[in-house]
């Protein structure tokens, strides 16, 4: 397989093509497994986020199948559904539509984002959101940010796929700052359908525990923004994203 050093934007696309090249060449044959991630990141010198990405892609325009923990599964091609196998169609875990959220941002269009693009801009702009929040929020604000958090309690009760509970709780943190910019910012970010992508990795890598794992932390920065501790918001919304960042990154 010859290989080329990714160097520019996008380069989850890059390395999905330079992949599917290969596969259209016959070097990973139907049933064969592709490369394990750490394996084509160093082939390619890029990170393994990267790589994940790319896979992810892949399995959306159903070249391969991801099974975690199994590898990553060449298909073959199914003209019935255009192209995608059988098993790409209907992965999607779709976007449940919520009243309030609606109300409050208006109806969700895609956002294009790479997913951990997305992750990282959130993990530099929220925890100084939250840190502001604490000093900033009127009595209000903090009770609309705790009737978030008790909204996400019931998506999780419930099994919502996609807890928009858990977005109003960082959209209104942000609001509370007190800088437009991190609530603009914000709520383009959440409020918006995430892309097919992200909702696939989502499916794939969030383990069972996660949503309740993610009530704990909320419960963090909760507290932290109640007690109007700057510096204790700032660490618990920090260790929150690090924790959904390393999720992602390790499964």
């Amino acid at each position: 397989m010859p290989i080329q050093a990714i160097q520019n934007r996008r380069l989850y696309q890059q390395i999905a093509d330079q992949l599917l090249e290969a596969i259209e060449r016959g070097e990973y044959r139907p049933g064969s497994t592709l490369p394990p991630e750490r394996e084509l990141a160093k082939l390619l010198n890029v990170s393994r986020t990267s790589v994940r990405e790319a896979l992810l892609a892949l399995e959306i325009r159903g070249a391969v199948r991801v099974r975690v923990g199994s590898g990553v599964e060449v298909l073959a091609p199914s003209p019935d559904t255009g192209g995608a196998t059988p098993a790409a169609v209907g992965t999607d875990i779709g976007w449940e539509p919520d009243p309030e959220l609606d109300a409050e941002l208006g109806p969700p269009v895609t956002l294009d984002i790479p997913p951990f693009a997305l992750l990282e801009a959130r993990a530099l702009v929220e925890p100084e959101a939250a840190a502001l929040a604490a000093g900033n929020a009127s009595d209000a604000q903090l009770a609309a940010i705790r009737a978030a958090y008790e909204h996400n309690v019931r998506d999780n009760r419930e099994g919502s796929k996609t807890h928009p509970g858990d977005r109003l709780f960082h959209i209104r943190i942000a609001e509370a700052s007190g800088n437009p910019a991190y609530h603009a910012l914000l709520r383009h970010l959440l409020g918006h359908r995430y892309s097919e992508m992200f909702r696939r990795m989502q499916a794939l890598y969030t383990p069972d525990d996660m949503p309740h794992r993610s009530e704990r932390e909320h419960q963090a920065i909760l507290d932290a923004l109640e007690a109007r501790d700057a510096a204790r918001a700032r660490k618990a919304m920090r260790a929150h994203l690090d924790s959904v960042i390393g999720i992602f990154t390790r499964a």
